[in-house]
């Protein structure tokens, strides 16, 4: 697939361009907790954090907890909804087991992992767009039906700061994302809603690289080399604050 960046016409993996068409399609479906309409109000609120002026004020503050105030926001979302967003995308290096936990029991951690989960695969869509130098995509049309709301029965908060699911306790009603991505912590942060897992790394592996090319150093899976993409994900870490 080609695209067109600043007036000039380059080449995209036919893999790639496949996964942001089905990341997008996903955005817009019904989750496990949210519909399709929430879950794309839950994107557009994402975009919008950015210039909450309460949000710049707490990442000005030594700490975001002595600021109060009203986020700037539409009324499509409860205030919860609205305070967990704009924290994850705008100071999540500060957020604390406390804070997590003081959003319930008005969001409860299913519906809080799958904003993690809207907002993860947005911002993976949104920062490529802008590193290309393109426009920010609008975002599309819902598809209108409902969540079917299953919880995966052997969760357990043992891992995290919300429950979590094991590979061994994965049952044959739950989505399984671990044969295809791996195993790991990163791969079970999400796992409290497994479709989730499965929507964030079908596109992270495409935009970076699959769990056994990771360290597969006797062969380049891509146009740059391991070390150019390790010098790219380092920065990028850094610049975003990750810890992981």
């Amino acid at each position: 697939m080609d695209i067109n960046v600043a007036g000039e016409t380059l080449p995209m993996r036919d893999s790639l361009a496949r996964e942001i068409e089905v990341a997008w399609q996903r955005m817009a479906a019904p989750g496990t907790w949210w519909t399709g309409a929430e879950r794309l109000a839950i994107a557009a609120e994402a975009r919008r954090a950015g210039d909450c002026t309460l949000c710049q004020s707490r990442k000005a503050a030594l700490s975001p907890y002595t600021v109060d105030g009203d986020h700037d926001s539409t009324d499509d979302l409860p205030d919860v909804v609205v305070e967990a967003i704009h924290r994850l995308v705008t100071d999540a290096g500060r957020i604390t087991e406390k804070w997590v936990l003081s959003l319930a029991p008005a969001l409860d951690e299913t519906a809080y992992v799958e904003i993690i989960g809207v907002i993860a695969l947005l911002t993976g869509l949104d920062k490529l767009d802008q590193a290309l130098g393109l426009a920010l995509r609008a975002l599309p049309e819902a598809t209108a039906s409902e969540p079917n709301r299953q919880r995966p029965k052997g969760a357990k908060r043992n891992l995290a700061w919300v429950s979590t699911l094991a590979p061994e306790d994965v049952g044959p009603e739950d989505p399984n994302p671990y044969p295809l991505h791996g195993d790991k912590n990163i791969h079970r942060g999400l796992s409290l809603v497994p479709q989730e897992v499965i929507n964030f790394f079908d596109l992270d592996v495409e935009l970076y690289l699959k769990d056994h090319e990771i360290r597969d150093f006797e062969h380049d899976f891509r146009a740059i080399s391991h070390a150019q993409i390790e010098l790219i994900a380092g920065r990028t870490s850094a610049l975003n604050g990750c810890y992981y």
